[in-house]
């Protein structure tokens, strides 16, 4: 098992040979209220659940969330820089939103080979996000991966 923080800025490349079922990784990430701002100002998703704590106290969270798909970016943090690293590329992505996430939440991206299809060089993951161990995003990934050579 690997893992990096956003903060080291290491990446680690692996091959399509390299990748067999079971071969996993994990990136981990406080959510805090300067990243919310920031994929609000970058995606353009200024939805008051994420910005407004008034408007927040009235829906069901009860509390400002975190975007969903700030969360999922965790997982393609963890394709970019620990597994398969540099080179990796998205070819498809399915997502679950179990639960919310919070300003102060631990967020663990996990990533695990499931499966390879090797005429084409794709590499096929389960993908989650927990904190305190539990699945807030649950789905799966397909990417394609440099051979060797």
């Amino acid at each position: 098992m690997s893992s990096a923080s956003p903060s080291s800025g290491h990446v680690t490349s692996y091959f399509f040979e390299d990748l067999t079922p079971g071969k996993s990784a994990t990136f981990t990430k406080t959510v805090t209220e300067a990243d919310i701002m920031k994929y609000a100002e970058v995606s353009g998703d200024t939805n008051p659940l994420h910005l407004d704590a008034g408007f927040a106290a009235t829906t069901m969270f009860k509390e400002r969330i975190a975007h969903g798909m700030l969360s999922a970016g965790f997982i393609s943090a963890a394709f970019g820089t620990v597994m398969p690293g540099s080179g990796g590329v998205y070819v498809a992505q399915n997502l679950q939103f179990k639960r919310p996430v919070k300003i102060g939440d631990v967020v663990t991206a996990r990533i695990e080979v499931t499966g390879t299809i090797p005429e084409k060089k794709f590499v096929q993951f389960k993908t989650q996000c927990l904190v305190n161990d539990k699945v807030v995003i649950d789905g799966d990934a397909t990417l394609m991966v440099p051979a060797r050579g």
